[in-house]
């Protein structure tokens, strides 16, 4: 059974305990037992309503949501980091101790866009000229971000990427149009990337990876939010193995061995700001923190069990 699969029936033998709703909900034109009827119980009740008033006030859409309220599919892995990292938004001490976990070197997580996590990241202006600039679609987007003060005096931001029951097929996307945005940093002389060889990235997921790879080098050459240094974390469920296991670029599966952390990190020159971590061992350390038990039990109960 895949971990998909096994995801889908552990959440709905606990959807009506958990949530209180028959599911049912549509998803591609069907009604379907793993989407809730009320797609806002998608959310812990704890940052429901902010949550999705954030998402409408910064005209950010929810993937396959409607009514401005986010899909009621239970394996959305957006829905999945809104619920792990929105409770931090107006915690400096929670966003604090979760940053020293990627990072020894924070002093104390910092403000991003009114709060300390900002969702469907792009950053403030176009660093990678892609054309379109809108959160959430049509161009380089991560997760959420979060900024940290370092003991040095300088600032890193942390560009998250949230997965969940993600896999990927092997499919070129290199065409001529990627190639001309993206090619020319790649071969840049002082790009992240040690393996230079631009057509390597343009599969799934290292095609995303290598866009957020970009997006962190540009933002932090160019001193964006005041930081100058940034760190990449993958964030993905230990048992999807799936993900983890399926190297989809051919060539990349040909010059390296191990899991799709550890061939990433070979095509980089500084593979220490790349962090591939769990959701459960990232937000482990908030059980420090004052007032944490009940997103904690909500978490572990949902995503963890």
């Amino acid at each position: 059974m895949t971990f998909a699969h096994h995801e889908k029936n552990r959440l709905i033998d606990l959807r009506e305990m958990l949530f209180k709703d028959p599911g049912n909900g549509s998803f591609l034109g069907k009604p379907r037992p793993f989407v809730l009827a009320d797609a806002s119980l998608n959310l812990w009740d704890g940052i429901r309503e902010d949550a999705i008033e954030y998402f409408h006030g910064n005209n950010i859409p929810w993937w396959n949501g409607t009514d401005g309220l986010p899909t009621g599919h239970l394996l959305s892995s957006q829905v999945a980091c809104v619920n792990h990292l929105y409770p931090l938004r107006y915690r400096k001490d929670l966003a604090t101790l979760l940053l020293k976990s990627i990072e020894p070197a924070v002093t104390s997580a910092e403000k991003v866009d009114g709060g300390f996590v900002e969702f469907e990241f792009i950053g403030h202006v176009p660093l990678l000229n892609e054309g379109a600039f809108q959160r959430g679609q049509f161009c380089t987007s991560v997760d959420a971000a979060m900024i940290g003060s370092l003991e040095n005096g300088d600032k890193c931001i942390f560009l998250i990427e949230w997965k969940y029951v993600e896999k990927y097929s092997i499919i070129n996307k290199y065409n001529e149009p990627r190639a001309s945005i993206y090619d020319h940093m790649i071969i840049d002389r002082n790009s992240p990337f040690k393996d230079k060889s631009p057509e390597i990235y343009y599969y799934e997921p290292f095609y995303q990876l290598m866009r957020q790879t970009l997006l962190g080098w540009k933002m932090s050459e160019n001193r964006e939010y005041n930081i100058s240094q940034y760190r990449h974390v993958h964030v993905v469920p230990t048992n999807n193995v799936e993900l983890a296991n399926n190297i989809t670029s051919p060539q990349l599966k040909n010059k390296y061995t191990g899991d799709i952390s550890t061939v990433w990190a070979n095509t980089l020159n500084n593979p220490e700001c790349f962090i591939s971590v769990s959701p459960d061992a990232l937000l482990q350390p908030l059980a420090k923190g004052r007032g944490s038990e009940s997103i904690l039990s909500y978490l572990d109960r949902r995503y963890w069990g």
